[in-house]
């Protein structure tokens, strides 16, 4: 573990807590349509982070737990809190979580006196949850155990297997709300271990009182709820169900038909002030629900783990964008044979995952009217998705990228890709979780001169969490952002707001003097004028700045 110290005026060590003075830079612009002349006003506004340094007992429940995914999950948190290897045709395998940002991922802190730049890992840059500390609990349709249907999954290697089966084979998924309208038919064969009242606001009720019962039993501080189980189908938005929270309850209360299960788990999650993650493509963040959770300040994310072909094609797609080159045609081919697949054939819930991966390029060709200005202002984009039950959790994505070069030419991409389904969507679990857990305990307060501000929480909608998602949620009026790297940035940036750094802006500055001995630089002074601040940088080494 790095021990990051930030020697700066502008960031406050306490036992309770980290304050970081922050100056946030932004450009607002204003276009005259009639000239084209755009005016632009450099701005800054001043923030104060506050982030609790204490990190709660937190316990992640798994719609879906007995799944591929959950089933991985959970075996993945098992064997690297027992530190197990095993052997297979590669050689020895030791536990590990590769494919989680916050785990398996660095961020650039600066640079050493040799301009050398140091990376830390990025679960060190503040202090964040230990999936090893998570304690697991969740719903499933299907009542194996979850060292059977981890077998059942075919995801881990055998010799991991027996590993994980005596400390799996006594956990068992609680009672699930089922209703067939929502996925596909053939899940009925696996529908074994489900809630019998059929009564929503009673299922309602049950999901509360199984949130209640695992939050005593485990003396657990705080709760996350996760969506990872089957695609629904959309639902219908309709006045007078969907559109308030006020009538989304009511609409519940009545036993509405167009109510899907994943929106009773959310109501059920946000009136017991726990977050809820949708990790799949379905609608369940109607407009009725999100008013639901800003009511109740309880924070909301979504939709659909972005994982594999969709992650590839956020980064392609901008940096061909990018580069001036016109995308015109995107074909995106996937085969598995897991159940994810196997819910998939059925042509409505097949719909819910055609719209989440379609929309991933949209940002990126809105940014550039010199190229989708003129002439086709969209690429054709076509997605297909086929169960194929031989080749399990090892899916094969195959692309082709079309596009339009200078002076008439085209240019022609095409990817293939396998990969084990599982073993990606479940450290992006983790990393949703370990986030989320973290915002609860991060305010701030965006001074003014004019009036007293005053500390707040995040937006209910955490937007921060759109790298891990293909079709993010975000905030009212807010601006949706597809391309990976913008939001990868987004969370190192903000991460290194909550110590005081500024944002990594690449510009290496320093090494582009021609005459080097004439560079200056200096500590930042405080961004605050006030006479308690300017004495706040501790004695470095004094117990309480030493790491976090």
């Amino acid at each position: 573990m790095a021990t990051i110290n930030v020697q700066s005026p502008n960031i406050r060590y306490t036992e309770e807590s980290i304050e970081a003075d922050y100056e946030y830079e932004n450009a607002r612009c204003v276009k005259d349509d009639k000239t084209n002349n755009i005016k632009v006003y450099p701005m800054k506004s001043v923030i104060t982070f506050r982030t609790m340094r204490k990190v709660p007992r937190t316990g992640l429940m798994l719609v879906g737990w007995g799944g591929n995914n959950g089933t991985t999950v959970t075996g993945a948190i098992i064997a690297n809190r027992h530190q197990m290897q095993f052997r297979n045709k590669e050689g020895t395998v030791k536990a590990n979580y590769f494919g989680s940002i916050t785990q398996s991922s660095t961020v650039m802190l600066g640079n050493d006196p040799n301009g050398k730049e140091v990376y830390v890992p990025m679960k060190d840059v503040v202090p964040m949850v230990n999936p090893n500390d998570f304690v697991l609990d969740g719903w499933d349709i299907s009542g194996l155990n979850l060292a059977d249907a981890m077998e059942r999954a075919k995801v881990f290697d055998i010799n991991l297997q027996e590993q994980l089966r005596p400390h799996m084979e006594s956990l068992k998924p609680r009672k699930a709300v089922y209703n067939p309208d929502f996925i596909a038919a053939n899940q009925s064969e696996r529908a074994d271990n489900v809630v019998s009242i059929q009564d929503k606001w009673a299922q309602v009720e049950q999901i509360r009182a199984d949130i209640r019962d695992f939050k005593k039993k485990n003396q657990l501080d705080t709760i996350i709820v996760l969506w990872t189980a089957n695609t629904e189908r959309f639902s219908e938005v309709i006045p007078g169900i969907h559109d308030t929270a006020d009538n989304l309850i009511a609409a519940i209360k009545r036993n509405e038909s167009e109510l899907a299960p994943s929106a009773l788990y959310a109501v059920a999650s946000i009136l017991e002030k726990s977050t809820y993650i949708n990790g799949s493509p379905q609608n369940t963040f109607v407009p009725g629900l999100i008013e639901l959770a800003e009511r109740n300040q309880v924070f909301i994310s979504g939709d659909d783990f972005k994982s594999g072909q969709t992650k590839f094609k956020s980064v392609l797609v901008d940096f061909l964008v990018s580069a001036g080159i016109k995308p015109c045609s995107i074909v995106s081919y996937n085969h598995l044979g897991n159940n994810d697949g196997y819910n998939l054939m059925a042509p409505k819930q097949f719909r819910s995952k055609e719209i989440s991966k379609s929309n991933v390029v949209d940002d990126m060709v809105n940014s550039n009217q010199i190229l989708y200005g003129q002439g086709k202002s969209h690429p054709d984009h076509t997605v297909v998705i086929k169960y194929v039950p031989y080749v399990g959790d090892s899916k094969r994505a195959m692309d082709e990228y079309i596009s339009e070069l200078m002076m008439g030419g085209r240019n022609t991409i095409v990817v293939h890709n396998t990969c084990e389904d599982s073993l990606l969507a479940s450290p992006i679990i983790l990393d949703l979780a370990i986030l989320a857990e973290l915002c609860q305990r991060v305010t701030f307060r965006v001074h003014n001169s004019n009036v007293e501000t005053n500390f707040q929480p995040f937006n209910t909608i955490l937007s921060l969490l759109a790298y891990l998602c293909k079709a993010p949620l975000v905030e009212r009026g807010a601006n949706v952002v597809n391309a990976l790297f913008k939001q990868r940035s987004c969370i190192e940036n903000i991460l290194r707001a909550f110590i005081a750094l500024p944002p990594n802006n690449n510009l290496d500055l320093y090494f582009k003097c021609s005459d080097r001995n004439e560079w200056y630089e200096e500590l930042k002074q405080p961004i605050l004028k006030s006479k308690n601040l300017e004495q706040s940088i501790a004695p470095p080494f004094n117990g309480v700045m030493s790491g976090h």
